[in-house]
């Protein structure tokens, strides 16, 4: 009996330097999670039981035990590694069949997709067309590295202060010459294809008709508008478009008027102006301008959001503006944001989603088959996995540029080992002990 007993105890300290040694050789490994050898006791049975003072019969391996502790996460240099701070599981596809890992080694292949240092195609929500995310529709992600395409601005939204102190200019208004208007400002907007023209404001505080010298108008100004320095709708000409500006006594804008038949239209209902019939132009070798041909129909139209604007006693200055118009972009890098939302920025100042990564999780994640490359596939144990984005629930955030550690701790494994060579050399020390005991009956006369 002490022969198999210490038998059972060489091959259970075998195992766990096994074990142990499993740990130490994948202490550099990312995403790697250290195993535990758990050991139980065995005790002989018969049909009337074990009685009252049993002994022992030797030990066996129960159960190899993997730990899911978080590693440490150490920050690298590619924007496509990724970390993840707290439960959960990439999902990778290899031709359809479905894995988990911690390794967060991801780029793209030459087709755009992502995927881990074995090929493996990392999983999550893809965009439609309209640049949405497909929730609940989980797919290969791919990253779509064409040149975004131009889009032709349809709305500016601005916000300004005009100086309520300025007076009105003596000299009828000219473009050329800074003396006949107060302030002005310049913006780009774009075309169908992606060209940018200047669009710029010109703002005179109107004076009555009568005075001499003339006087102002109180909170009254005119707003002129050229696009290029050309008349928006008839690039041959260059006189511009303008509007009435109305201020209230407490510097707010009141209203706005225009003329029937200029291309500055005010809509009194939503308080909105709309450059009608825009075309953009360009300028031949002769310097002559006309249509470039970059508008659906002929002509563009913009609308100008200016209801933000004040006439206060302090000095011109334009506090915002935007425009949704842009050129062609191309790829100039990824981002990946803590809640696994791919967005890819261009070179025309843009971004856009590409999709969205997804995590997994178990019940059971103790019950998880390892199957090599750091990664585990489900199991009857593990139970079915629960795939949500990063940070919902109980999941864990994404870190980009980052990777995570093993969560093997050296010095622990090599005590570890000390341990297990001493139960070796103990179990080795009782077979020992039992052939010396076994030869002394043999020498009996």
């Amino acid at each position: 009996m002490s022969f198999n007993i210490g038998l059972s105890g060489m091959r259970a300290a075998s195992k766990d330097l096994n074990v142990t040694g499993n740990n130490i050789a994948n202490a550099g490994t990312a995403g790697f999670k250290q195993s535990r050898a758990e050991f139980a006791d065995v005790y002989a049975s018969s049909v009337l039981g074990t009685g009252k003072n049993p002994q022992g019969s030797g030990v066996l391996l129960a159960n190899v035990s993997q730990q899911f502790n978080q590693g440490n996460i150490n920050y690298t240099q590619n924007a496509l590694d990724l970390a993840i701070n707290g439960n959960g599981f990439f999902q990778v596809s290899n031709n359809g069949a479905l894995s988990y890992t911690r390794a967060g080694y991801f780029g793209t292949d030459k087709e755009g997709n992502l995927v881990d240092n074995f090929g493996y195609h990392l999983q999550g929500y893809s965009v439609n067309e309209a640049g949405n995310i497909q929730t609940g529709q989980v797919s290969d992600l791919k990253i779509q590295t064409a040149s975004q395409e131009p889009k032709a601005t349809t709305k500016v939204i601005q916000g300004f202060n005009l100086n309520s102190t300025n007076i009105a200019p003596t000299d009828k208004f000219e473009p050329n010459d800074p003396r006949t208007y107060n302030a002005s400002t310049s913006t780009n907007i774009y075309d169908e294809q992606g060209n940018a023209h200047v669009m710029t404001q010109y703002f005179v505080k109107t004076a009555t008709d009568k005075a001499t010298p003339p006087n102002d108008t109180p909170n009254t100004w005119t707003m002129h508008v050229l696009v290029d320095g050309r008349n928006p709708k008839d690039p041959a000409g260059n006189n511009a478009e303008e509007v009435q500006l109305k201020f209230k006594p407490d510097g707010s804008l009141e209203t706005m008027s225009s003329d029937v038949a200029s291309g500055l239209q005010y809509d009194p209902v939503t308080g909105l102006v709309s450059l009608n019939g825009w075309k953009p132009a360009m300028q031949d070798s002769a310097g002559n301008w006309s249509p470039n041909g970059a508008a659906s129909g002929g002509t563009l139209n913009v609308t100008l959001d200016i209801r933000g604007s004040t006439q206060y006693a302090s000095a011109f200055a334009v506090n915002s503006v935007s425009q949704d118009g842009y050129t062609t972009g191309e790829l100039a890098g990824l981002e990946i944001s803590e809640t696994g939302d791919i967005f890819a920025r261009y070179t025309n100042g843009q971004s856009k989603v590409q999709g969205q990564i997804i995590l997994a999780n178990f019940a059971n994640v103790q019950g998880l088959t390892p199957v090599g490359k750091t990664q585990w596939v489900q199991s009857f144990e593990s139970g079915e996995p629960v795939r949500n984005p990063p940070g919902s629930g109980t999941l864990g955030s994404l870190q980009a540029g980052a990777l995570e550690d093993s969560n093997v701790e050296i010095s622990d494994q090599l005590v570890n080992l000390i341990v297990a060579q001493r139960n070796y050399q103990a179990n080795a020390k009782t077979i020992e002990t039992e052939s010396a005991i076994t030869q002394t009956i043999i020498n009996l006369r």
